[in-house]
C-alpha cells in the first residue's frame, strides 16, 4: 500500500491507546482519522487531540479508512464489524474471545468476502502461531495452552470466587478445560487461547490451564503441540501492560506490527 495509512480505532482503552502511542513514537506512516469509544466525557477525553470522535458505524464509509482496529470487546464487534468490513479493505479484530461463538467468524467472513475486505487476527500475547498453523497442515494430535499470571491479573474474574487472590501463597491452577470454556469465562486473560485454537485444532480440542502464581511478575504462556510434524513447545513471559495487568505488552506490539505491515512491500 502506497502513501499513509488511514486508521480508525474501535475502542481506545489500554491496548489501542498504547498502539496509537507506539505508532506515533515510531513515526509510522499512519493517520488516525477517527476513534470510536463509549460516548461519555471520560472516554472521549482519552482521544488524541485533533482526532474526531466516531459516534456511529454509519459514519465509517465517509471516512474511507484503509484499516479498522478493534480492541473493545464482543459488543463492539457486533456493533462495528459489519460496517467496518463494508467500508474498509481490512479490519483487525483483537477481542478474539468473541469467536467462541462459532457463528460469528463465518458471518463476518461472508461480509468481508462480499465487500472484498479481510479480517486480520493478530497473534496477541503469544508467538509461534506461524509454526503451529504450519504443523496443523499435517494434522495435530494435541495442543495445550498454559497461562500463568500474578494473582492481581485475575482480579475481577471468576477466579476471585475460587481463590483468595490477595493472600495466595503458592502457585495454583484454578482452571483446566477447553479453550472455548477458558475464553468464555476469562475473555481478557485467556483471549490468546482462541488464537491458538484457530491456528491449531479448534476451541474444543485445545486444552487450557489457568494458573495464579504469587511468585510470577510477568504474564506467562506455554503452548505445547504434538502431531505428524513432531513436537513443539513455545514459551513466552510478557510484561503486563502498565495500564491493565490482564493484558500483555506483546498484545499491543502485535497490533503495531500488523498495522505497519500493511504499509510495507515486504511482510514477514
Amino acid at each position: 500500500m502506497q502513501g499513509r495509512l488511514r486508521v480508525v480505532f474501535i475502542g481506545f482503552g489500554a491496548i489501542n491507546s498504547r498502539v496509537a502511542g507506539l505508532l506515533k513514537s515510531r513515526n509510522a506512516p499512519v493517520d488516525i482519522v477517527a476513534v470510536a469509544t463509549k460516548d461519555d466525557p471520560a472516554e472521549r477525553a482519552c482521544i488524541p487531540a485533533g482526532v474526531p470522535f466516531l459516534a456511529s458505524p454509519s459514519e465509517l464509509a465517509a471516512l474511507k479508512p484503509d484499516i479498522v482496529i478493534e480492541a473493545a470487546g464482543r459488543a463492539a464487534i457486533d456493533a462495528w464489524a459489519p460496517a467496518a468490513l463494508a467500508a474498509s479493505p481490512a479490519m483487525i479484530i483483537a477481542s478474539t474471545s468473541a469467536f467462541c461463538d462459532d457463528a460469528l467468524l463465518p458471518r463476518l467472513a461472508e461480509i468481508a468476502e462480499k465487500n472484498a475486505s479481510r479480517i486480520l487476527i493478530p497473534s496477541g500475547a503469544i508467538g509461534g502461531i506461524d509454526a503451529l498453523a504450519s504443523a496443523a497442515v499435517l494434522g495435530l494430535d494435541a495442543v495445550t495452552h498454559r497461562i500463568v499470571k500474578p494473582p492481581a491479573a485475575w482480579k475481577g474474574t471468576p477466579a476471585e470466587k475460587l481463590l483468595a487472590l490477595a493472600s495466595l501463597h503458592e502457585r495454583t491452577m484454578f482452571f483446566e478445560g477447553s479453550a472455548r470454556e477458558a475464553a468464555s469465562l476469562y475473555p481478557q486473560n485467556a483471549n490468546a487461547t482462541v488464537v491458538t485454537s484457530l491456528a491449531g485444532i479448534g476451541l474444543d480440542r485445545t486444552r487450557v490451564e489457568l494458573i495464579a502464581d504469587p511468585a510470577a511478575r510477568l504474564n506467562g504462556h506455554t503452548i505445547t503441540a504434538e502431531g505428524a510434524f513432531g513436537r513443539m513447545t513455545i514459551a513466552l513471559e510478557n510484561n503486563p501492560l502498565a495500564t491493565n495487568p490482564k493484558s500483555s505488552e506483546l498484545t499491543a506490539l502485535s497490533l503495531v506490527r500488523l498495522i505497519e505491515q500493511q504499509t510495507r512491500p515486504v511482510a514477514i
